[in-house]
């Protein structure tokens, strides 16, 4: 038994085109908005997903610049602005194009448990204890815990035992020798995992888009959320509103509480 902290890497998030981006606006009489390359508004990776937000809300309203659509006779320029217009007239449908990824590493099956209860705009790839075999039971204590030493000594004692049980059992099953069939160490594992904590810690991939994540964001921090989840998207937030400010800088923390300017987006 190893005592474990959860972690969070962003490993994924948009990249644009901006060739291809450049022969649509010429196309379409958006040539005023390429001057924000000379500028270098539009060239920077770390800018992408929130170039990607107003590309695709100025394509909505066809309001590259003024005149384009008879309807629109002045355009906001500054990006901040624009989309923090977005946020405020709950235009959320274009910040689902803007997707990130990432890899949630040490975090318990209590947790997962709670995290695919969002499933619009989401992808996830958890580990698979079905295939994947306990050899050891890493395991996160909240500071509170950690402070008890009476409840530290007896929680490890019961992990260490329930680990000894899962070894026991692989070589109960004999599952390391020698032609033993990747079937019958599936099911053999399949039956392993009943015998482990619901807080072990695992991983998984989780894909999200920004409508959701904003949502989630809100959700998983307020004071009432359990307290992994909420220790977990409090990195979340830290990492989106560094990656994409003008998406996510309407939110004020309050006492761990990512609270929104602008909800339901």
């Amino acid at each position: 038994m190893k005592r474990v902290e959860p972690q969070v890497r962003l490993i994924s998030r948009p990249q644009l085109d901006y060739e291809a981006i450049t022969d649509y606006l010429k196309e379409v009489g958006g040539e005023s908005w390429l001057g924000r390359f000379d500028r270098g508004e539009l060239d920077d990776h770390l800018n992408d997903p929130q170039n990607l937000a107003e590309f695709a809300g100025r394509l909505c309203y066809r309001s590259w610049e003024p005149g384009l659509n008879p309807n629109v006779t002045r355009v906001r320029t500054d990006q901040d602005a624009y989309l923090g217009n977005i946020l405020s007239s709950l235009h959320g449908s274009v910040l689902e194009h803007v997707n990130f990824g990432f890899v949630l590493h040490n975090v318990s099956r209590v947790l997962t448990h709670e995290l695919i209860r969002h499933r619009p705009g989401v992808a996830v790839s958890q580990e698979s204890l079905r295939f994947v075999r306990l050899s050891d039971l890493p395991f996160w204590f909240p500071d509170w815990a950690q402070d008890d030493p009476e409840l530290m000594e007896r929680a490890e004692d019961m992990l260490q035992k329930m680990e000894e049980f899962q070894l026991w059992m692989a070589d109960h099953f004999g599952l390391d020798d020698e032609g033993v069939k990747f079937a019958e160490k599936k099911h053999k594992t399949s039956f392993m995992r009943r015998f482990a904590p619901e807080g072990v810690a695992t991983g998984l991939v989780w894909t999200a888009n920004v409508r959701t994540l904003r949502h989630t964001l809100e959700a998983r921090t307020a004071p009432g959320a359990e307290e992994e989840i909420r220790l977990l998207f409090h990195r979340i937030g830290e990492t989106l509103r560094q990656e994409a400010p003008a998406l996510f800088g309407d939110y004020t923390v309050e006492d761990g509480a990512w609270v929104p300017q602008w909800r339901k987006v």
